[in-house]
């Protein structure tokens, strides 16, 4: 049997699909910004090594020149061969030096680099051979002939074009290292804006999320006959839960680029610290809201005994008792974070802190329930003059079921009472007790 589409139906979903949409636009842009962000560091790191080479072979060919007018004018002076030590080791430096620095610019060189390496190669080389003229000319004993070519200007003023060449080079490398720099620092200054943006996408999207969800539940209970009204719960329940499911994979992948963005940046790693345990802290929230959909109903027994049992043991004792109670599922986590208050404040300050018991009782009363949380053991001299946040988080829990919580402070210990609704359709049975 074919059916047609129903156009409530198709209005209430439209907003979904953009909004799954957008999600999905937001993870693409985050993966291109991780890829760049990568390749521009990498890029850098490369360039890093490139121009540290090219600036060594730099000073290699400044050294050799300037060793080998060293040696050859201390042999003109001196006569002594011993000084054309400094001389000897420059022109055994300067072809090694020219040829890798030839390598290392190679051919991705600009037109004034190209240039430049020309000049070098050619003022290196007119250099040692003015050099070379001169100590033959002493070798042969011609000393006034190697003294008049030592005091023309010409090798003078080939060594400071020589250098004036070496310099210029050094400084196109090193404007070169500047550029890309500041190109990766601008790529890494777009990480925190977008991670900012994705994370308010987030609540964006859980926020229109829940209304959506509701709003096509709505449409559908409408729109359908009462055998209908299952398969639209259904789907409602899906869309959440596909929500829910692609909301944590955003999570995760902001979480893994915050930790990856201080990987080869060790003094960033504070900030990142701090950024991952907000988000953590984000995505606990979001799961605990979610609640336990699957689960209708739960005991209230199992409820206390879960609670207690991480702390419970030989030396710290509590009694259990009551009639059995189910409670609806959205009662768990509010009347959870309440026990869990009460017993890990029992740890630390109250009954279990000093040697005492717990007891824990409930009575139920048509659709309320009253359960009894006693502390013995401990003596309380002053009631506390401020209530913490604990007992905020307790009052808040209580207003999420309707409930109250009350807190005494007696001289023995203290005493909570909680007032709980229950529906009609929560059972009370036969009575249990427990102790250890």
């Amino acid at each position: 049997m074919t059916r047609s589409l129903n156009p409530v139906a198709w209005g209430s979903r439209w907003p979904n699909a953009f909004l799954l949409l957008i999600i999905a636009a937001a993870m693409f842009a985050l993966i291109l910004l991780v890829y760049q962000t990568l390749e521009s560091e990498r890029e850098e790191r490369e360039q890093t090594r490139e121009t540290s080479q090219i600036i060594e072979q730099l000073q290699r060919v400044e050294t050799a020149a300037l060793n080998g007018e060293t040696g050859q004018r201390g042999y003109l002076i001196t006569l002594d061969r011993r000084y054309l030590d400094p001389y000897v080791r420059g022109r055994e430096q300067i072809g090694p030096a020219l040829r890798e620095l030839q390598e290392l610019i190679g051919s991705g060189a600009t037109l004034r680099q190209k240039e430049l390496l020309d000049q070098i190669d050619t003022l290196a080389r007119s250099k040692f051979a003015e050099m070379q003229e001169s100590v033959s000319l002493l070798a042969e004993g011609r000393l006034l002939d190697a003294r008049r070519a030592v005091l023309t200007d010409e090798g003078q003023e080939t060594m400071e074009r020589l250098l004036r060449s070496l310099r210029e080079m050094e400084n196109i490398e090193r404007e070169i290292l500047a550029e890309q720099a500041q190109e990766t620092a601008r790529i890494e200054g777009r990480v925190l804006p977008l991670l900012g943006t994705l994370i308010a996408l987030l609540i964006l999207s859980m926020i229109l999320g829940s209304r959506l969800v509701g709003r096509a539940a709505r449409a559908e209970a409408e729109a359908a006959q009462a055998a209908a009204v299952g398969e639209a719960r259904d789907r409602a329940d899906l869309l959440a839960r596909e929500l829910n499911h692609r909301v944590k994979n955003l999570f995760a992948v902001v979480l893994a680029i915050v930790q990856m963005s201080a990987r080869d940046k060790p003094e960033a790693k504070p900030v990142t610290d701090a950024i991952a345990q907000r988000i953590r802290a984000l995505l606990t929230a979001h799961e605990v809201s979610q609640g336990e959909l699957e689960r209708p109903v739960a005991s209230l027994e199992q409820l206390v005994e879960t609670s207690l049992a991480p702390y419970r043991s030989q030396k710290q004792t509590a009694t259990i008792e009551g009639p059995q109670v189910m409670l609806p599922a959205k009662h768990v986590t509010p009347l959870g974070l309440i026990l869990h208050e009460l017993t890990t404040n029992a740890v630390k300050y109250g009954a279990w802190a000093h040697g005492g018991s717990i007891s824990v009782e409930w009575e139920h009363a048509e659709d309320t329930v009253r359960m009894t949380w006693r502390e013995s053991g401990v003596t309380i001299v002053d009631e506390p003059e401020h209530k913490g946040f604990g007992s905020l988080l307790m009052n808040s829990a209580a207003r999420q079921f309707g409930g109250e919580v009350t807190r005494d402070f007696t001289r023995d210990g203290l005493l909570v009472t909680i007032d709980l609704p229950v529906p009609g359709q929560a059972s009370s049975l036969a009575s249990t007790n427990a102790e250890i």
